[in-house]
């Protein structure tokens, strides 16, 4: 049997300089808890699985809210493993992931990262509506195949709008039934670790950064808004997490200095 869930939350002022969290449903096997933050300003939520999923055939999502002037961290307690189960007329699993962020709000969307496994089929898309003001810290991992098996059926899009704008949209596909050559040379070129680092702030506007390589593997790309995408390729997600936390702080370090300059 097939599983059906949609956690939802929402994140709005306090009132007294931090953040609250008026909305925090779990649902199936997405269950959310409120944690420490270490940023009296931030609430925090970390995705706990609840059960092994998603199956093929399961259909996940969870839709987060942060209104004006609101902040949050959202992480997650372990990687999301895609895992091979019953398929219900021969459809893959789904995971949509919906996020709505308001004037002035910061959103920080930081899960562990998503495991192809073999004989998977999953269809993962994340949707992101920002106000002018808003800022987004965001990262995505997927690791093709857990240890030494071939990676399953893995399909992702990354759409983000700024004021109704298009900001990003990309689409990446791995694993049987990928277009020819996603794991060649020009592609992964034998990497099985692919991450998407995304920072969206207003202040890009008036200091906009260059493209450029961070690494034999990684790089650096502006786009046509205030916002940069760091993608990057490694042999496993240790080494892939090591190149997205320097791309963070170095490009955290370029922000404040920025700040404390204006």
């Amino acid at each position: 049997m097939s599983v059906r869930a949609t956690a939802r939350l929402r994140a709005e002022p306090d009132g007294r300089g931090s953040t609250a969290l008026p909305v925090l449903e779990s649902a199936g096997p997405l269950a959310l808890r409120r944690t420490r933050s270490p940023l009296p300003t931030h609430a925090r939520v970390t995705v706990v699985g609840a059960m092994s999923a998603p199956l093929n055939g399961d259909r996940l999502a969870i839709e987060a809210e942060v209104t004006d002037g609101a902040h949050l961290t959202v992480d997650a307690a372990a990687a999301t493993v895609a895992l091979p189960g019953a398929r219900p007329d021969g459809e893959p699993s789904t995971y949509d992931i919906h996020l709505n962020v308001g004037e002035r709000a910061t959103l920080q969307w930081l899960p562990e990262q998503l495991v192809s496994a073999h004989g998977s089929d999953l269809h993962q898309t994340t949707r992101v509506e920002l106000a002018p003001t808003a800022r987004l810290l965001l990262r995505e991992e997927q690791i093709l195949g857990r240890h030494g098996e071939p990676t399953g059926a893995l399909t992702t899009r990354l759409t983000v709008r700024r004021a109704g704008r298009p900001l990003l949209d990309q689409q990446l596909a791995y694993g049987p039934g990928a277009p020819g050559g996603w794991d060649g040379p020009a592609v992964l070129g034998g990497h099985r670790a692919v991450g998407q680092l995304l920072l969206a702030d207003p202040s890009f506007e008036d200091t906009p950064l260059p493209a450029r390589l961070l690494g034999p593997t990684a790089a650096l790309t502006p786009l046509a808004g205030p916002a940069v995408l760091v993608t990057a390729l490694a042999a496993d997600a240790r080494l892939l997490r090591e190149i997205l936390d320097d791309a963070v702080r170095e490009l955290l370090d370029g922000l404040t200095a920025d700040t404390g300059n204006g």
